[in-house]
């Protein structure tokens, strides 16, 4: 992520925890979906849809947050489930960069 930030201070922060970080309305609205469809998507209601509506987004880009989310849970439980350590593979890919 740092390398496509290219802001230390921002990147440590939304590791840490987005709600703290320097961030646009409609970027933390977005973090604000993607939190919850990632950790309790039972919750989910059209209000959420329509929050990111409110801050400027299409639904093209509303179907890509959720499909991005989506995609990276059912990555991360693929690979859980399986045992695949993916910090290895993390620090692997940016050692490349």
């Amino acid at each position: 992520m740092a390398r496509l930030v290219r802001n230390d201070a921002l990147v440590q922060a939304l590791q840490t925890d987005y709600r703290q970080a320097d961030l646009s309305p409609a970027d933390r609205a977005m973090l604000d979906y993607a939190y919850k469809l990632t950790l309790t998507p039972w919750d989910m209601v059209e209000a959420d849809v329509l929050r990111l509506r409110d801050h400027g987004f299409s639904d093209q880009a509303i179907l890509d947050i959720n499909q991005i989310t989506a995609y990276y849970a059912y990555v991360n439980r693929i690979a859980d489930g399986l045992g695949v350590p993916l910090e290895e593979f993390w620090q692997a890919l940016e050692e490349t960069d």
